[in-house]
């Protein structure tokens, strides 16, 4: 079997090691101590002393005033999309790469709204749910890395499309409360809307439901490879072996088939919204 696990993060950590050198020689180049710095931008010298070890990616204010202070002339400030792709999990900052690659991205999903449909008060109480639990740093990095994964969609080319299959319960299961739920179902029908994406519902009473193992995402690439991911309890994994994704071809098209059709699943979408 053909599965490609995620592995150590030292992408991550070399790119937050080479921000930290950068900015220690402009300390040093300014004459300026630790402490001194982390006095002029607000900052202690601990944390200071771990950003420039690469211990701790820097916040955008933290970027942004050192550059002033330190009269860097943008070198340290213009570090801020190469601090944040690395301050994401690699599992995420691979998938988003093969998404931003994709022509067609087919998910179903059964437990709870897609990742890439999920409003943030919604994803926080999804994360917020998690156990053992995240520290609230950690849910903060999460729903950043979840939104801009979400920008998929709404910067997209009507070139790229998008398929979501969502089994009833996920669409009732009121996580967060019932007016986090509410501004869900709002998002999916107004995303819904759009084009270049097609959302169905299959619904609980249907007695078929070829997607009973979980949830899964197809993403079929400009190349014309195909690729899986699956990410069920302590698993994450992309998947390429040939046979298993036509496994999930097969049964991404009969969830389809037994879903109801896109304007119908809107509609239902609607109806639950009321009922809500």
């Amino acid at each position: 079997m053909s599965v490609e696990p995620y592995g150590a993060d030292e992408e991550s950590a070399a790119v937050l090691r080479t921000v930290g050198r950068i900015i220690k020689m402009c300390r040093e180049r300014e004459g300026m101590t630790q402490a001194g710095l982390g006095t002029a931008i607000g900052y202690s010298e601990e944390q200071v002393s771990s950003v420039e070890r690469g211990r701790r990616a820097p916040m955008e204010p933290f970027l942004d005033a050192a550059d002033r202070v330190l009269d860097a002339g943008g070198l340290i400030s213009g570090l801020k999309k190469e601090v944040e792709k690395a301050r994401f999990p690699k599992k995420v900052r691979d998938l988003a790469k093969l998404e931003a690659e994709a022509v067609e991205i087919c998910a179903y999903d059964n437990s709870v709204v897609n990742g890439l449909l999920q409003t943030e008060e919604y994803l926080r109480a999804v994360f917020g749910s998690r156990r053992p639990a995240f520290s609230e740093d950690e849910v903060n990095e999460l729903v950043a890395a979840r939104l801009s994964r979400q920008e998929i969609i709404e910067g997209t080319q009507p070139s790229t499309a998008f398929s979501f299959v969502h089994d009833e319960a996920a669409l009732r299961r009121p996580v967060g409360g019932k007016m986090v739920l509410r501004r869900q179902l709002e998002r999916l029908l107004e995303v819904g809307q759009m084009r270049n994406v097609e959302i169905q519902v299959l619904p609980l009473t249907s007695e078929d439901n070829a997607g009973l193992d979980g949830p899964f995402h197809l993403l079929r690439l400009r190349e014309g490879v195909t690729v899986g991911h699956s990410d069920i309890q302590l698993v994450s994994r992309l998947i390429s072996d040939r046979r298993e994704i036509q496994i999930l071809e097969l049964r991404y098209g009969i969830i389809r088939a037994q879903a109801l059709a896109p304007r119908e699943s809107l509609a239902y979408v609607d109806k639950l919204l009321g009922e809500t």
